[in-house]
């Protein structure tokens, strides 16, 4: 690595003050004895020297050492400083995490020299942000149940330890099944539901009708539909507000749907987004105005499941293979007939599975965009025609009436853009 200019040198001890400022402004606004508004900026530029004097062509094949014996001291002081605390105060407040905190800050000052600025400056600020949000951390981390901190972990097993394992090649008839891009869908949806899960662990109990319908949609809008559609039928008074949800539930799958395809083809979002955008806004509108009149009436989301079950990934998986099969399949023998004939009945359960199907093969280029938006808006029908099927034959007869009026309109709205939106 070449040494750098004086000018580079004198802005990486800038930062690295800065940085160390931030932290230590932190830590003495907290009361810490170990280390504050002097001592860390002091640390962080120690880091800083250190790694100059390693790069430096003085520092010959012992200039990495420098950089060890930087820590190893701040290590010695820190050790040395907590036995002093120690014997004075004895063990009850015995906390290390302004100890490796300064740690931290040395090897930052360092990074600062050795690797993109960028990412020294992102590291520095992170140390200041857990270090201020201990309270709210610690809240978070006591509201969470066993069942959620299950949820997180079943999730850590689905990205980190099943997808990297997984072969990158595909496998099988038609050359389309990749055991490790299959995976990485699951993974796709299955964190999107999470982030909804976790959010409602904490409001969704009591949540408002906007937010409840939000939640829904994210976790599984089918779901939320029959809850609420069973529930209207010992709760007649609620029926209004179960549409609300309902819609707006069901506005979040538009979400839901250019989010996946901006993830698994950004370019095949060129297309899709004009016409998924305009469902949405035919979704959300007449949902969003008929709330802004009943606003004010509390609502509860009901219980929702743990969207991390392996098994559920699982055959979440295998429903996308079978989707992306059936999809090449009918490509290669019965054309663009049998293509739209597969997006509706896939779309009749779920949206994802045939969103993140098709929008593989317009990024394999096996499939053009044009079709492709088309048959996400045929799978988006054919979605709400199966929660209207599911609210007639599992909830009230009112209900179903508000739930045919408010999705007549993206109903109709999906058939116009079929048959004038351009196929591009």
């Amino acid at each position: 690595m070449q040494p750098p200019t004086t000018s580079m040198m004198f802005g990486q001890l800038g930062i690295s003050l800065l940085l160390g400022l931030l932290v230590g402004l932190q830590r003495e606004h907290a009361a810490s004895r170990m280390a504050g508004m002097r001592t860390f900026p002091l640390i962080a530029l120690l880091g800083t020297v250190s790694a100059l004097l390693a790069i430096h062509p003085a520092g010959g094949p012992l200039g990495g050492w420098i950089v060890a014996a930087g820590l190893l001291g701040i290590a010695a002081v820190l050790i040395f400083a907590t036995l002093l605390k120690l014997r004075q105060d004895g063990a009850n407040d015995l906390g290390i995490t302004t100890d490796v905190a300064a740690m931290l800050m040395y090897a930052v000052g360092a990074l600062l020299v050795v690797a993109p600025m960028e990412v020294g400056v992102a590291v520095g600020g992170v140390v200041a942000v857990l270090l201020q949000f201990k309270p709210e951390l610690h809240g978070f981390v006591r509201k969470l149940g066993d069942k959620d901190i299950r949820a997180i972990m079943q999730f850590v097993l689905i990205t980190c330890i099943i997808l990297p394992i997984l072969p990158d090649r595909t496998f099988g008839p038609l050359d389309v099944f990749n055991p490790r891009q299959t995976w990485f869908m699951v993974v796709l949806i299955v964190g999107m539901s999470l982030g909804g899960y976790i959010v409602y662990k904490f409001f969704g109990r009591d949540a408002g009708i906007l937010l409840g319908g939000l939640l829904g949609g994210a976790i599984s809008s089918t779901a939320t539909t029959v809850s609420y559609a069973r529930s209207s039928k010992d709760n007649p008074v609620g029926i209004r507000v179960a549409a609300i949800v309902i819609m707006i539930a069901s506005a979040v799958v538009f979400v839901r749907v250019l989010i996946e395809i901006a993830v698994v083809a950004p370019e095949f979002l060129i297309s899709a987004a004009p016409p998924v955008a305009i469902l949405l806004l035919l979704t959300a509108v007449p949902a969003v105005a008929v709330w802004y009149r009943v606003r004010r009436h509390s609502g509860q989301l009901p219980e929702q499941e743990n969207p991390t079950q392996l098994k559920s990934a699982v055959m979440f998986g295998l429903m996308y293979a079978l989707v992306l099969f059936a999809l090449a399949a009918a490509k290669q023998h019965f054309g663009g007939g049998g293509l739209f004939l597969v997006a509706a009945i896939s779309g009749l359960t779920d949206m994802d599975a045939i969103t993140l199907s098709t929008a593989r093969m317009v990024g394999d280029q096996t499939l053009s965009p044009g079709v492709g938006w088309q048959l996400v808006v045929v799978a988006s029908l054919a979605n709400l025609l199966f929660k209207a099927a599911i609210i007639g034959g599992l909830g009230n007869r009112r209900l179903l009436g508000q739930i045919a009026l408010l999705f007549a309109l993206p109903l109709l709205g999906g058939i116009v853009l079929l048959l004038v939106w351009p196929a591009v």
